[in-house]
């Protein structure tokens, strides 16, 4: 009798056992809302559209600002309002994310910002849910941010080697042009001897390469403003070299700072314009 009364109770605590174990699992397991969110930092995330995109721990997305070319923060005001700034004291948890590129600034009101590849972050308050994208090409100025431009888009005053004031049809004056640039905000040009992806300037000993350096980079994402058909790779004397609607596309070896457009008035105000997308074919011969 004694045996019998072990053996139900061994059954019962074994009965309760497992009742409190399935109880637990039943709690972790069945519960979304108890599963924590562990991202931090910036993120990097696959959209159907945009392909990989740079978003905040909370897959809202992130842009950059086609003003913001020479790394200070022009976004104040009302804009800020539209176009909150991001900032996080985490870099990023994101293995797929080179976290060197992620830096941190402060603006002049005295807030902390990220950039990424200097330029800064934002999010944008028309996006009400993670995923969306609604942000990008706005004014031609805004755009989702990527991890792996080609190029990028700059929006800003040209200001030549002589330190004059240009406009986009290359008359002095004050107002902001819009413009290619590589995916660092460094400033492209054309040459405008060239013909349709043919260099004509670089030397076959690349002695003059210095003054205007051709611009290797062959691969990456583009901005909305520039279509895939406009671009193209040519073969200089071994070397690659992109190319714009047929323009062979170079550096100025003088723009020594982020943003500077020195090279549209080098020798002379013409010779070596900026690119965009007003920018004409180049000619075939």
């Amino acid at each position: 009798m004694k045996s019998n009364q072990k053996q139900v109770k061994l059954t019962f605590i074994g009965g309760l056992l497992t009742l409190t174990l399935f109880s637990a699992c039943s709690k972790s397991d069945g519960e979304p809302g108890n599963v924590e969110n562990k991202n931090k930092g910036v993120q990097m995330s696959a959209n159907t559209q945009f392909g990989n995109i740079l978003t905040d721990a909370d897959g809202k997305t992130l842009y950059f600002f086609s003003n913001d070319t020479k790394g200070a923060s022009t976004c104040s005001g009302n804009c800020l309002t539209t176009w909150p700034v991001y900032y996080s004291s985490e870099t990023s948890t994101d293995l797929k994310i080179d976290k060197s590129l992620i830096g941190e600034i402060t603006r002049e009101d005295g807030s902390n910002k990220n950039t990424f590849k200097g330029w800064q972050l934002y999010n944008y308050a028309g996006d009400s849910q993670s995923g969306q994208v609604k942000g990008d090409a706005v004014n031609k100025i805004w755009y989702v941010a990527k991890p792996d431009y080609l190029l990028m888009v700059a929006n800003a005053q040209l200001i030549g080697h002589d330190t004059k004031n240009y406009l986009g049809d290359y008359t002095e004056g004050t107002g902001k042009t819009i413009y290619l640039t590589d995916d660092k905000g460094r400033t492209l040009y054309a040459f405008k001897p060239d013909k349709f992806n043919k260099n004509n300037y670089t030397a076959a000993d690349f002695s003059n390469d210095a003054i205007w350096p051709i611009f290797q980079k062959e691969t990456g994402a583009l901005p909305s403003l520039v279509r895939t058909a406009d671009i193209a790779v040519i073969t200089v004397y071994g070397k690659k070299q992109l190319t714009f609607k047929g323009w062979p596309l170079y550096y100025f070896g003088q723009d020594t700072q982020r943003g500077d457009n020195k090279g549209i008035s080098f020798p002379r105000v013409g010779v070596w314009p900026i690119v965009n997308d007003n920018s004409t074919v180049a000619p075939a011969n």
